[in-house]
């Protein structure tokens, strides 16, 4: 065959694959326009390349040129991707479809690299270069003080790719070895399968809390919970017009939302002052509610002590809307206006990695503080571990132990880079707490919203849970219940009933959930509880069934010939064991058990819980208990309860409304108007 044929022949396969490759190419450039609004418009060289004259072989030099991958964005390689510059630099030649060689020019070659992706040859075809439009790689900023420890000259580039549309991988996963960044791109058409804002915040979802026994399982154990975030989620879904997801409503955390006026201490040992209430229940009244309200010893200003703090800002790229980062850098702002001269506070931020924005700084140097605050931006993927560990050597280095010291981490929750399991993490804290420096999470966001990473966080950590929607709510949090929020008078608060079977037939606990514990932990010193603050209330209600009115469950068919059995023969050792009580005065046994701030061994208080604490009607109550009733019947309905006996939202807002009392922020008239968009939002 001459010459002429076979150059025929490579310009008729030069054509062929220029007609394949051609429209992948287009299509590519057409997506990454769509993706990035400010990318450049192309130079008119670079619309198309005129193939190389037959039979001339491009100089080396133009050929390694063309081959080379662009996977770098600086002079450093993605950090934890070795494997792939050692893949990348390791290539073989790409050859012409007849195997002689690239003799092309350098459109063949291009189209070349595109049919060999076709016909399964991954391992030849180098990834793409990044977009065009990225920024080149900046130097730290200027001006922050102290600079920002650990600063990578590449990320700014890094976090920028980092938020282009991407497909969901596992956490700290990169796709076919390459690197984060670049792997996780996917086409504009998957976006449409991704779930609903509402669809991607992640919730724990337990069961809700059954009816026991009495005769059976007498004894109930739990740990205080003086959280409040799930009140601020269900009222931003409320006030958008839909119901919240069952699984983010938690009715203690409803409950103790509110401040109440309970009987409190007068000094501070006991730290705090249990008081029981006993009243007709309002959607069943053959039954009894049994209401614990417990009031914290609220601390004089001269009795506070100093305050070391670390704020531990998410500024990744997920925190950029105005109800994130912009919304904590002026919640902030309120709480150091609330410190002391002498206190300090120090910032750690974290997004691919983490640094120090500000070392410890007394309040007294406020404006050095604001300025720190200013200069925080979004931007970046969230490697929430590395700022959890920056920050508590921060706390650490300036640990003082006649201090509060605590770290307070304000994020979304959405950890995706390093360590994000979640047990990991917790045991991280849990393991950090007894270093004397405590952890309070305040969340915001939604859509990306990890709640249960930061309940888990805030439990572990010996800290607090709240969620921060509004501006108004972070008022709240930092400044009107700052006393309570930052000092700590009981640690490890653990209650436990144990209810008179002869009184008591049914019993079960109204929300708490999450904060169950086994009978055991309860006089277990190493078992880890919530913490009450300076001046909190804390309410817990159980639902009771007296003994003869109708009830859920039936007696078991040979339980009463086992009793008479064990009647007529009772051993005198048992009822040595057992304490011998039989007391039908007392409907249970109330104890706590709590542990100073600085102590490990807890103390006991006890109270019996008798008909002089019963009421004849719900009326006769006090408004703050009559309050917290009505907040824990919505909380059921809204929840899907099935114990609410029809109760309905009106009946809510009456009992609300009877007991709304002095209101002086407002909040029980919000929660009233909240109970009435339940009554038309979607689910």
């Amino acid at each position: 065959m001459g010459l002429a044929s076979h150059q025929n022949m490579a310009v008729a396969a030069s054509l062929a694959v220029l007609v394949i490759a051609a429209p992948i190419a287009l299509k590519t450039y057409q997506d990454e326009r769509t993706r990035s609004p400010d990318w450049p418009a192309p130079k008119p060289t670079a619309v198309a390349a005129v193939p190389a004259q037959l039979g001339k072989q491009p100089s080396e030099e133009k050929k390694q040129e063309r081959l080379t991958p662009a996977a770098k964005l600086d002079s450093k390689p993605f950090p934890d991707n070795a494997d792939f510059q050692e893949k990348t630099e390791a290539q073989p030649s790409v050859q012409s479809l007849d195997g002689r060689g690239d003799k092309l020019g350098s459109a063949s070659s291009a189209a070349n690299l595109a049919l060999d992706g076709l016909l399964a040859k991954p391992a030849a075809v180098p990834p793409p270069p990044p977009p065009s439009h990225l920024a080149a790689p900046s130097p730290a900023p200027a001006g922050l003080p102290n600079g920002i420890a650990g600063f990578d000259a590449g990320k700014a580039a890094r976090d920028e790719l980092s938020n282009l549309p991407a497909r969901q991988l596992k956490f700290g996963q990169s796709n076919l070895g390459m690197p984060n960044s670049l792997a996780s791109v996917e086409p504009p058409e998957a976006s449409k399968a991704r779930p609903s804002d509402e669809e991607r915040d992640v919730f724990n979802a337990p069961d809700v809390n059954p009816v026991k026994q009495a005769a059976t399982e007498p004894v109930s154990t739990f740990s205080i919970d003086v959280d409040t975030a799930s009140y601020s989620f269900m009222r931003r879904a409320l006030n958008s017009g839909h119901l919240p997801p069952k699984e983010a409503v938690r009715v203690e955390e409803l409950i103790n939302y509110f401040p109440y006026s309970y009987p409190a201490p007068e000094s501070a040992d006991p730290p705090f002052k249990p008081t029981v209430t006993v009243m007709p229940s309002p959607w069943k009244p053959t039954d009894k509610l049994v209401h614990i309200a417990i009031k914290g010893y609220d601390l004089k200003r001269a009795e506070r002590p100093r305050a070391n703090l670390v704020f531990l800002m998410d500024v990744s790229g997920s925190m950029g809307p105005e109800d994130r980062l912009p919304l904590v850098k002026n919640a902030l702002r309120l709480l150091v206006d609330q410190l002391q001269p002498d206190d300090t506070v120090g910032i750690v931020t974290y997004a691919s990695g983490s640094g120090i924005a500000l070392e410890p700084t007394k309040i007294s140097d406020k404006q050095k503080i604001f300025a720190a605050i200013d200069k925080l931006e979004a931007g970046g993927s969230t490697n929430g571990a590395g700022g959890i560990a920056d920050a508590y050597r921060l706390a650490e280095a300036g640990f003082d132990k006649s201090a509060v010291n605590r770290i307070i981490l304000a994020t979304d929750g959405d950890f995706n880079v390093g360590i994000t399991d979640r047990d990991q993490l917790t045991s991280y804290i849990e393991r950090k707490r007894n270093s004397g420096v405590f952890l309070s999470v305040l969340g915001v966001g939604q859509g990306n919203h990890n709640d249960a990473l930061m309940q888990s966080l805030a439990q572990n950590g010996n800290g607090t849970a709240a969620y921060v929607d509004t501006l108004n709510e972070a008022r709240k949090v930092l400044v009107d219940e700052a006393s309570s929020s930052l000092f700590t008078i009981a640690k490890d608060v653990k209650a436990q009933i144990e209810w008179n079977p002869a009184r008591v037939a049914e019993y079960r606990l109204v929300g708490y959930e999450t904060r169950a514990l086994k009978r055991e932990d309860f006089n277990n010193d190493q078992v880890d509880a919530g913490d009450i603050g300076s001046g909190h209330a804390v309410t817990a209600i159980y639902e009771v069934t007296p003994v003869g009115a109708p009830r859920l469950v039936d007696d078991l068919r040979y339980a009463k010939a086992t009793a008479e059995t064990a009647a007529a023969s009772p051993s005198p050792a048992a009822a040595t064991s057992s304490g011998g009580r039989s007391d039908t005065a007392e409907l249970g046994y109330l104890k706590l058990r709590y542990k100073k701030p600085n102590e490990t061994t807890s103390q006991l208080i006890s109270l019996p819980i008798t008909d002089e604490l019963s009421k004849p009607t719900i009326t006769d109550v006090p408004q703050d208990v009559r309050f917290s009733v009505a907040v824990a019947a919505f909380g059921d309905i809204v929840r899907g309860a099935p114990y609410v006996n029809g109760y309905t939202y009106d009946d809510v807002i009456a009992l609300a409304q009877s007991a709304r009392g002095d209101d002086p922020y407002g909040y029980r008239a919000e929660f009233i108007n909240l109970v009435r968009l339940a009554k038309s939002a979607r689910p």
